[in-house]
C-alpha cells in the first residue's frame, strides 16, 4: 500500500529523447540526417526546454529541478533510456516525466497503455519498493518519496484543523535562572508560560496506542528499536496496530506537537535529564540506554528538506525528545519511529491576507503580523534583531493593525508557520510562505541570510539552566564543521540562543556545540495573537 508508484506513462517515456529529436530536427532528405546521435540531442533541447518551461509555469516542476534535468540529460551518453535513468535517479519524478511525454507528444510504445489508460493491474506492476532501493537516498529521491507519502495520505487544510498544543512550560525564567511569576510591567513579561494555550492532554487507549485529546491524532504508545529513513517508510506497508491500518509516518508538525517545554537536557546523564515528551502516556529511552550519547533520542517524520546539508547529504527534519530541538539529520541515521493516524488537516495551513498587515491562519486560529521587526527597523542596533529580553518589551508594547494584544510566540506557534517546501538554495527564500515579509542578516562570514527568530519559550539546555531562548530558523541553520561554515541542520530548525550577551560578539560559532552551531543571540521578531 505503502510505495512509490510509477504511473503507467513512464515507462512509455524510454526513448523520449529520440521522440522529441523527431519533432526538432528534420532529417529526412538532408545532410541533417547523418548528424551523431550526441549532436542530434543537442538539438532536441530546445523542444525539451519549452516543455520543461510549461512545467515550471504550470507549478509542476521548480526552476531548480528543471536546471538539475537539463544538466543531466546533457551528461549522459547512454540515450537509450534517458528519462527512464532520471527518475532512477531521483532528478525527475514519474508524474513529471508523464506530464512531459504529453507536452512532447511522445507516443506510447506498441502494446503500452497512453495516459488515460491506467488501470489498477499496470499501476500495480511498476510499483518500486523503497526496500528494494540500494545504496544511500539522494536529496531529489528522498523528496520525491516524501511527495508521494503525503499524496497517499491526502492532506488538507480545514478552519480549526490545527489546534496548537501548549508547550506546557508554567515556570517562569530571567536570562540566567527560575524567577517569580511575571506580570505586566515586570521586566521579563510576555513569555511563554504568561499565555496558556491548549494544554496537552492525552487518553491511553490500553491497545498500545495513546489519543492526543487536542489535534486528534491517535500514536503508537511505544516505537520499539531504532530503523533508518528507508526503513521507516517501508515498514509501513503492512503496518497494523491495534486494529487500524493506516498508520503513516508522521510529519514535523504533527510530531512536533508532542514536544513539551518541561524537558531538561543533560550531556552528561539520563539522571540530570527530563524528556521532552510525556512519558506517562509514551515510551522513552535517552540514548545511554542503547550504548549512546544521552541525547541520542532522535524520532523520524516524513518531512525531508528541500536542501542537502552537511555538504548536501539526504536530511530528514526530526524532533529529538531529548535534547529538544528540531533538526536535520541524514537520513540514514537510525531513528526511533512512532507512527500516526487520524485527523488529515493537522499542520496544513490556510492563510488569509487580511490587507492590514497581518495574516490570519484559519487552520490554528492565530493572526499573524506580515512583517517582522526588521521591517520596522526595531532594537537598538535599528535592523530589526533583539536579545530576547528587548524581544518580550517590544512585543508587548506595540500597538499595530488596531490591536494592543501582540506577543511573542512560542515555540509550537511559531513553528506552525514554517514552510517545509521552502529553503534559501531551492526557492531563494527563507522557509515560510512568500505573504510574510521577511528580513535578511548578515552570518559569521558577513554574506547575507534569513535570520532565526525569538519564540517566549525558554530550552533548559546548557548553563546556566534557564538562560538560553527557543528560536526558529527560517534561514539555514548553520554551524562550522572541519572549519567550513555550512548549513548543518536546516531551514526549519529549531534551536536555541543565549538570550542575551555583548552584540559585538555576535554571530560566533558555538564551538562546544557537536555541529558548531552558529549563535546570533540578537535574532529578528514576528508577533502573533489570537484571531478575533
Amino acid at each position: 500500500m505503502r510505495r512509490i508508484f510509477k504511473t503507467a506513462g513512464i515507462i512509455m517515456i524510454t526513448a523520449l529523447l529520440l521522440t522529441a529529436c523527431a519533432v526538432a530536427v528534420n532529417t529526412e532528405g538532408t545532410a541533417d540526417g547523418q548528424q551523431t546521435a550526441a549532436s542530434e540531442k543537442a538539438e532536441t533541447l530546445p523542444a525539451l526546454e519549452n516543455a520543461l518551461d510549461q512545467l515550471v509555469e504550470s507549478g509542476q516542476m521548480t526552476d531548480t529541478e528543471k536546471r538539475a534535468l537539463l544538466d543531466y540529460l546533457k551528461e549522459q551518453t547512454d540515450n537509450s533510456n534517458p528519462i527512464g535513468m532520471a527518475i532512477d535517479a531521483g532528478i525527475i519524478t514519474p508524474q513529471q516525466a508523464q506530464a512531459l511525454g504529453e507536452l512532447l507528444g511522445a507516443a506510447p510504445p506498441e502494446g503500452m497503455p497512453g495516459p488515460n489508460e491506467n488501470t489498477e493491474a499496470s499501476r500495480e506492476k511498476q510499483d518500486i519498493d523503497i526496500g528494494s532501493i540500494t545504496g544511500d537516498l539522494t536529496v531529489a529521491l528522498a523528496n520525491k518519496i516524501e511527495d508521494q507519502l503525503l499524496a497517499d495520505v491526502g492532506y488538507s487544510a480545514a478552519a480549526g484543523g490545527y489546534p496548537i498544543v501548549d508547550t506546557g512550560q508554567t515556570a517562569f525564567y530571567s536570562n540566567t535562572s527560575a524567577i517569580s511569576k511575571q506580570k505586566a510591567g515586570d521586566n521579563f513579561f510576555g513569555q511563554d508560560a504568561n499565555y496558556i494555550g491548549n494544554q496537552p492532554s492525552y487518553t491511553d487507549n490500553g491497545d498500545g496506542t495513546v489519543t492526543d485529546n487536542v489535534t486528534g491524532l491517535m500514536w503508537q504508545q511505544d516505537p520499539g528499536g531504532k530503523m533508518t529513513w528507508k526503513e521507516a517508510v517501508d515498514n509501513l506497508e503492512g503496518f497494523s496496530l491495534a486494529g487500524y491500518d493506516d498508520w503513516r509516518l508522521p510529519t514535523i508538525k504533527e510530531l512536533y506537537s508532542l514536544i513539551q517545554f518541561t524537558g531538561v537536557t543533560s550531556m552528561e546523564s539520563a539522571a540530570d535529564a527530563t524528556p521532552y515528551i510525556d512519558t506517562d502516556y509514551f515510551e522513552f529511552s535517552f540514548g545511554d540506554e542503547t550504548g549512546e550519547r544521552v541525547i541520542d533520542s532522535q524520532y523520524a517524520t516524513s518531512t525531508i528538506y528541500e536542501s542537502g546539508t552537511m555538504g548536501g547529504a539526504a536530511t530528514m527534519f526530526g524532533v529529538n525528545f531529548a535534547d529538544g530541538r528540531i533538526k536535520g539529520y541524514p537520513v540514514t541515521k537510525e531513528f526511533y519511529v512512532m507512527y500516526v493516524r487520524g485527523n488529515t488537516h493537522y499542520g496544513v495551513n490556510s492563510f488569509v491576507d487580511n490587507g492590514d498587515g497581518t495574516i490570519t491562519d484559519e487552520s490554528t486560529g492565530l493572526m499573524w503580523m506580515e512583517y517582522d521587526s526588521g521591517y520596522f527597523e526595531a532594537g537598538e542596533s535599528g535592523n530589526g534583531t533583539m536579545n530576547w529580553q528587548q524581544a518580550l518589551d517590544w512585543a508587548e508594547n506595540l500597538e499595530f493593525a488596531g490591536c494592543d494584544d501582540w506577543t511573542l510566540p512560542d515555540a509550537k506557534q511559531l513553528q506552525s508557520i514554517v514552510d517545509y517546501t521552502r529553503s534559501p538554495d531551492t526557492t531563494g527564500s527563507a522557509a515560510i510562505d512568500p505573504m510574510f515579509q521577511t528580513t535578511q542578516v548578515a552570518g559569521v562570514d558577513g554574506s547575507l541570510g534569513y535570520a532565526y527568530y525569538w519564540t517566549g519559550t525558554t530550552h533548559l539546555d546548557g548553563r546556566p539552566l534557564g538562560g538560553n531562548a527557543v528560536y526558529i530558523a527560517f534561514g539555514e541553520a548553520s554551524g562550522e564543521m572541519n572549519h567550513s561554515l555550512m548549513d548543518v541542520h536546516g531551514a526549519g530548525a529549531q534551536r536555541s540562543d543565549p538570550k542575551t550577551g555583548d552584540a559585538d560578539d555576535y554571530p560566533a560559532v558555538n564551538e562546544y556545540a557537536p555541529q558548531g552551531d552558529v549563535r546570533y543571540v540578537y535574532n529578528m521578531v514576528r508577533l502573533v495573537r489570537e484571531a478575533d
